[in-house]
C-alpha cells in the first residue's frame, strides 16, 4: 500500500501529515475515533513514524471527519508511542499545510480553521502573506500563498498537583503536574542537575520517563471532566532562558522518551498555568517560551475558567511552520520491517 504525506517543522519540531492512505477513523468523539485509530490502524502510526521511514523522534497527525458543530476537521496526532490527546506544534503545522495546498476551506474570514481534537475544539488564526518569486513554494514559484504565523486558543489550562515530592536516584525534587492538552510533570533542571542542552538529551530521555513513571505510580493523574484523559503525556525541564527575549527555556521528554526540539506547545500553555498559580505570570504582555535549540513559541492569557474545581488559564499559542516535503511511502506487506522498528 501506499501513504502520502505532507511534512512540515514548527520551531524544529517535525509533523508528518498523512493525506492519503489512512483508513478514516470511526467514532462519534474525538477519543473515540483515537481509541479506534489505535485498534485498527496502530500498524501505519508506527511505519509512518519509526525506522526506516521516519525515527524515535517523529510526530505524526491525521484529519477526520469532525463532530461538533461548526468544526472544519478533526485532527488526531501520534508519536513514537501511540496517539496524543493534544498536539500544539501539531495544531500549528497542520494549519499551515491545510491553508498552503488547500486541504481545507477556512472561515469566512479565510484566516479561521476550527479543529475538533481528543482534548476539546480548537480554534486557529492564520496571518497569510503572498510567497515572492524564487523564494520557496513549489517549483519556487510567487504569487502562492505563505502562511506567516498560526495562533490557537487552546483548551483550558490548569495545574492539578502543585511541588510533588519526587526522588531521582540521590536528588529529592519537586515536580508540579499540569494540563495544556496533555498532563505534563514540570520540574527545574537545575534541581535535576542537568542542562538543557543537546550534550545532556540522553540523561534528560532517562530522567524524564522516571519522573513520569514515579508520579504515575504514586498519584492518580485523571482530568476531572473525561476521565479517559489519564496519565502523564511527558515530562517538561524548565531553565533559565538563553536569550533575553525569553522567559524560560525547556525540554518536553513525551512518549517513549521522545524530545521535542520545539518549545512545546501544550507544554508551554501547561507551563504558563504554573507559572500563573505562581503568581509570575505577567498578563500585560506575550510569555516566550524557548527550546532547547532556541527557537521560540510566544503564549499569551487570553481568559480565565475553572475546570471543575481548579482554577484555569485559557492560553493562546502562536509560532511559525514550515512545509518540508512531499512524500508517497510504500509500505509492503512481504517487508520484514514495514511496521517499523526502534533502535
Amino acid at each position: 500500500m501506499i501513504i502520502k504525506t505532507i511534512d512540515a517543522h514548527v520551531a524544529g519540531e517535525p509533523l508528518r501529515l498523512v493525506v492519503d492512505g489512512f483508513p478514516s477513523p470511526r467514532g462519534g468523539t474525538m477519543l473515540a475515533k483515537r481509541e479506534w485509530a489505535a485498534k485498527h490502524a496502530d500498524h501505519l502510526r508506527r511505519a509512518l513514524v519509526l525506522e526506516p521511514r521516519g525515527h524515535a523522534d517523529m510526530s505524526g497527525a491525521v484529519l477526520t471527519e469532525p463532530v461538533s458543530p461548526g468544526a472544519h476537521a478533526g485532527v488526531l496526532f501520534f508519536h513514537n508511542d501511540g496517539y496524543s490527546t493534544m498536539c500544539g506544534h501539531g495544531i500549528l503545522a497542520v494549519t499551515t499545510i491545510a491553508l498552503e495546498r488547500g486541504l481545507l476551506l477556512p472561515g469566512g474570514d479565510a484566516s479561521t480553521i476550527v479543529y475538533d481534537t481528543p482534548a476539546g475544539t480548537i480554534r486557529t488564526r492564520a496571518t497569510i502573506g503572498v510567497r515572492q518569486a524564487g523564494k520557496g513554494g513549489e517549483a519556487g514559484e510567487g504569487g502562492s500563498i505563505r502562511v506567516e504565523r498560526v495562533s490557537f486558543v487552546n483548551v483550558p489550562s490548569f495545574v492539578l498537583y502543585a511541588g510533588l515530592p519526587i526522588q531521582l536516584g540521590a536528588r529529592h525534587l519537586r515536580a508540579d503536574v499540569a494540563y495544556g492538552g496533555a498532563f505534563y510533570a514540570i520540574v527545574d533542571s537545575e534541581a535535576v542537575g542537568l542542562a538543557i542542552d543537546a550534550a545532556h538529551l540522553p540523561e534528560l530521555r532517562r530522567a524524564g520517563m522516571a519522573i513520569k513513571r514515579a508520579i504515575e505510580s504514586a498519584h492518580t493523574v485523571v482530568h476531572p471532566l473525561e476521565a479517559s484523559v489519564s496519565g502523564i503525556d511527558g515530562t517538561i525541564f524548565t531553565g533559565p532562558p538563553h536569550d533575553s527575549g525569553a522567559d524560560l527555556r525547556n525540554v518536553a521528554v513525551f512518549g517513549d522518551a521522545e524530545v521535542d526540539r520545539s518549545p512545546c506547545g501544550t507544554g508551554t500553555c501547561a507551563v504558563m498555568a504554573v507559572v500563573d498559580a505562581m503568581g509570575l505570570l505577567d498578563e500585560s504582555k506575550p510569555f516566550v517560551h524557548e527550546s532547547a535549540i532556541g527557537t521560540r513559541l510566544t503564549g499569551r492569557l487570553v481568559g480565565r475558567t475553572l475546570v471543575g474545581d481548579y482554577p484555569a488559564i485559557v492560553p493562546e499559542i502562536e509560532g511559525s511552520a514550515w512545509i518540508t516535503g512531499d512524500h508517497a511511502f510504500f509500505i509492503d506487506p512481504l517487508d520484514p520491517l514495514n511496521e517499523g522498528f526502534r533502535f
